[in-house]
């Protein structure tokens, strides 16, 4: 399909959309992302039920900065011993494409959290979808925009019709993604220990690297 099925709305009104609680697709480093503020448990559940993802399957957050990253972490992560290691990794790699999964409030729904209570976030460098977290006063779920188990998308032309036409608002503004690996996924255990649980746009190289310990829990 062509970019002229889709109704495009400006980052501004898709702002004022998530901000009320609404569901919204836009661009991000990667690939286009659907999803909501993290604060609306219902615009979640609309997230995971237009994309068919199982609900034991956590929906990753991105955020604009370290700041909308703490408001989300849990109270005791900061004397946790993963959390020297969380600070290093976010000092050094983000903005950018690694995910760090911590520990977050227990209030945050549960489809963005896994069995232990843990969400995996990341800051985004991609400026319109800095500003839609912005506008949104919160992080974002941050899927990509296509049905579950379809190929993610770095081009409106790709985007699925029958997706783009159940949420709020569908942002198209520049950058497009780049495409390219997803974002590394990644447990700070304390110690400089590392768990890859999924590997992508940052390398295990550039992790080791940078001083860590680094072991595997992915293919």
């Amino acid at each position: 399909m062509d970019d002229k099925t889709i109704r495009a709305a400006t980052s501004e009104a898709a702002g004022d959309m998530l901000r009320l609680g609404g569901v919204c697709v836009y661009p991000t480093e990667t690939y286009f992302g659907l999803g909501a503020g993290v604060f609306f448990p219902d615009a979640l559940a609309r997230v995971a039920a237009i994309k068919g993802r199982p609900s034991e399957k956590p929906l990753p957050l991105l955020a604009a900065d370290l700041d909308q990253v703490q408001g989300v972490l849990s109270a005791s992560f900061a004397a946790s011993p993963g959390y020297a290691d969380f600070m290093r990794l976010a000092g050094m790699f983000w903005p950018g494409p690694l995910s760090l999964v911590v520990p977050t409030r227990q209030e945050l729904s549960p489809l963005v959290k896994d069995a232990k209570g843990r969400t995996s976030i990341r800051i985004t460098p991609h400026p319109v979808a800095r500003a839609l977290c912005l506008a949104a006063k919160s992080p974002l779920a941050a899927t990509s925009a296509n049905p579950s188990g379809g190929r993610p998308t770095a081009r409106p032309a790709q985007l699925d019709r029958d997706l783009c036409a159940r949420v709020d608002a569908v942002v198209l503004d520049p950058p497009l993604p780049a495409g390219g690996p997803a974002s590394t996924v990644a447990v700070p255990e304390g110690g400089g220990r590392l768990v890859i649980l999924r590997r992508g746009a940052v390398t295990d190289e550039a992790l080791a690297g940078a001083g860590f310990v680094v072991t595997f829990s992915c293919p």
